[in-house]
């Protein structure tokens, strides 16, 4: 439910793509393929790609940060296979560690990716990667393989009777912007992103290292909404191996007096860059989710998993039997939310009521819904309560759904939540502080550990903030060496 401000003006349809069939020469290979799109409609995939993932993420606000990664971009677009296309390199406002391209040139990194990296030659690698893509029309080829839909999936979610699955791919509709490439399409980019960021001087043996920590986060992490980089961009064999193997061979061909890895000044550039989930979009304490930049806040049964994705919020119980939406409404009175929305999701509407949530106006509605096994073709029904509410010129709405005959068991839970959405007042909660990540000088030679220990990071964050350097914590650093910590 992030940038739910912005999202109201997010079309829900993504524009259907023309396809022609036509066989033209790739501009890497230099062999003859057939291509589903032309040039000029993959440009066009992307500007109409560009402005719904600026609003479903957010522009990452640095304008330094920003401008740094776009001239990164045109530096290597001089020297890639598809020097005519204009390159579109962005930062977005998402935690997580991932980048990746759209047709016609856009290549978006997130803050979580550049928080990870710890030099420019990793930071060239990666850019370099996702160009492959785009140059080597890997992007136009899974895209228009795809129909996208709608960006914010309710109905589909609601039509299934696996709430707990659906609860945890809230996303899906984004997610169609991140299907795996083929681990032929993955080699290759690894391949170019070495000679692209080696021909503009930068030591591509750092991509490799990059991915040593992307396989060390893998193994430790599980994480859910927007997919990691090495979900999207699945490890097809021993990249390490493989990358350093080209760099070698790019440094020996280029024969440069020597390859740039920039550290410090990356790091400098990182300095102070948000860590980990911004509490302004949304965050949980215990049981209650506040969003401090909308001022209001609401509960949520105990036990029960929420997920804040930037198009909704998912809360679902562990056994799977409800799910509970929480998202915004594009219309501009309750009425026409109430009955835009069912009509969308196709629910049958049995009753509806005017009422009020904590002074708020609102429309309490209950509904059903026919749903049809794909496999076995039996039919089910599930019950859909919904709550319409209206604050501060917004229309924010609940859904509520469980079987039919999980229903009178789980309503009472369900319109419990609904009715403790309420404003936000406290100003500790909507002035609380995002985690930032900061780069300090070690003080004096020691281990990684002892520095740690300096800054005041407690034991049970060194480990994490040891990969975060991609270090061991028994691993010497002299003085003066720059590291990177965290904290408000």
């Amino acid at each position: 439910m992030k940038r739910l401000n912005i999202l109201c003006e997010v079309t829900l349809l993504v524009s259907v793509v023309l396809i022609v069939i036509s066989c033209a020469v790739n501009p890497v290979t230099g062999k003859r393929q057939i291509m589903l799109m032309s040039e000029a409609q993959e440009i066009q995939l992307g500007i109409s790609y560009d402005p719904q993932v600026m609003a479903t993420f957010g522009e990452y606000q640095d304008a330094g940060m920003q401008a740094f990664v776009q001239a990164k971009g045109k530096e290597m677009a001089v020297i890639c296979h598809r020097p005519n296309l204009e390159y579109h390199v962005k930062v977005v406002d998402s935690p997580v560690v991932n980048a990746f391209a759209v047709p016609g040139g856009y290549i978006y990194l997130t803050r979580g990716i550049l928080a990870q990296l710890n030099n420019e030659a990793e930071l060239a690698g990666v850019i370099g990667h996702e160009m492959g893509h785009v140059t080597a029309r890997h992007s136009v080829s899974r895209q228009s393989k795809q129909t996208l839909g709608q960006l914010v999936l309710i109905g589909g979610m609601i039509a299934s009777e696996k709430f707990a699955q659906y609860a945890e791919t809230a996303m899906q509709g984004m997610q169609l912007l991140f299907l795996s490439f083929s681990r032929t399409d993955e080699r290759e980019a690894d391949r170019l992103g070495v000679e692209y960021s080696s021909k503009i001087g930068y030591d591509a043996h750092k991509m490799a290292d990059f991915f040593q920590v992307l396989n060390k986060m893998n193994m430790s992490s599980s994480e859910g909404g927007v997919p990691t980089f090495l979900s999207t961009h699945p490890d097809p064999g021993d990249r390490y191996n493989a990358v350093n193997e080209k760099a070698t061979e790019w440094q020996t061909r280029l024969n440069l007096p020597e390859y740039k890895v920039n550290q410090d000044s990356y790091l400098k550039l990182i300095d102070g860059i948000v860590y980990g989930e911004d509490p302004k979009q949304g965050y949980v304490e215990g049981n209650i989710f506040y969003h401090p930049e909308l001022k209001f806040k609401f509960s949520f049964p105990s036990g029960w998993k929420l997920e804040n994705t930037p198009l909704q919020v998912a809360i679902s119980p562990t056994d799977g039997k409800a799910l509970m939406l929480f998202t915004l409404s594009r219309q501009k009175t309750l009425q026409a939310a109430a009955d835009t929305t069912l009509a969308q999701i196709g629910l049958t509407l049995q009753n509806s009521n005017k009422s009020t949530v904590n002074g708020m106006p609102a429309i309490v509605t209950l509904s059903k819904q026919v749903t049809k096994d794909q496999s076995t073709g039996a039919e089910s029904t599930n019950e859909v309560l919904s709550y319409f509410i209206s604050y501060d010129n917004m229309i924010y709405v609940f859904h509520g759904v469980s079987a039919e005959a999980d229903f009178n068991t789980l309503s009472g839970t369900l319109e419990s939540s609904m009715k403790s959405f309420s404003k936000l007042t406290d100003a500790s909660k909507i002035n609380v502080k995002p985690i930032r990540l900061h780069v300090k000088a070690v003080q004096s030679t020691g281990t990684l550990a002892d520095a740690f220990t300096y800054y005041g990071i407690p034991e049970t964050k060194k480990a994490e903030l040891a990969l975060l350097n991609n270090m061991e914590l028994t691993d010497k650093v002299q003085a003066g060496k720059l590291i990177k910590i965290v904290g408000e």
